[in-house]
């Protein structure tokens, strides 16, 4: 892998997406555990995206409107669902005993981050759009480059989501016992997980 690759790779995975918001929301909501938890959900279903593509799924979606537009909503209504339960304080930023043993279970942790990134089928035709222009010219192993150029980007989508459910976690101890600061963040997370639901909506394959 070139290095090139490697900073392009850093760049997306740093951009600010469903996955960070959501490792971010749980690292405070229920510190650094719960984080890496999500964290690890946010790479499994980088790595089912990347199967999807590599598999040329991607291309069904990509010709099949009513497909695309099924999981397209799908997403959309969940990611407005974790507005609204963040909103409340009885979801991402639920930060009470009770709430925690009920909500924030590693099962369900990961279960929300890969259900939340899978219900976004713009993901497997990014990589299929992507990895491409990073393959080595003439090469004579291209599903061998494939794979590696896809392990490449999986180990920096878990390095980053892990780089944020720490920063999150240590700034949680600041933030967690201010009632005044915990609001504020839980309008924070529900405003990027409408604003993240609205840009999938208007989203076209």
């Amino acid at each position: 892998m070139s290095p090139e690759y490697l900073l392009t790779v850093l760049i997306v995975c740093l951009a600010p997406g469903i996955g960070v918001v959501y490792t971010l929301s749980m690292s405070i909501g229920g510190g650094l555990r719960a984080g890496i938890w999500a964290a690890i959900g946010c790479t499994l279903a980088t790595v089912v995206h990347l199967a999807v593509a590599l598999l040329g799924l991607a291309a069904i979606l990509h010709t099949s409107a009513v497909l695309f537009q099924a999981i397209k909503f799908a997403g959309v209504a969940y990611l407005l669902w974790m507005a609204w339960t963040t909103l409340r304080g009885t979801g991402a930023l639920a930060i009470t005993p009770e709430a925690r043993a009920r909500t924030l279970t590693p099962a369900r942790l990961m279960g929300r981050a890969i259900a939340l990134n899978l219900l976004n089928p713009k993901l497997p035709m990014f990589f299929l759009a992507f990895l491409p222009q990073f393959m080595p010219a003439g090469s004579l192993t291209p599903t061998r480059d494939l794979l590696t150029l896809g392990a490449g980007f999986v180990a920096m989508t878990f390095a980053v989501m892990l780089l944020y459910a720490l920063a999150a976690g240590l700034m949680r101890r600041a933030v967690v016992e201010s009632e005044t600061a915990m609001t504020w963040l839980r309008r924070v997370f529900a405003a990027s997980f409408a604003a993240l639901g609205l840009r999938l909506a208007l989203e076209r394959a």
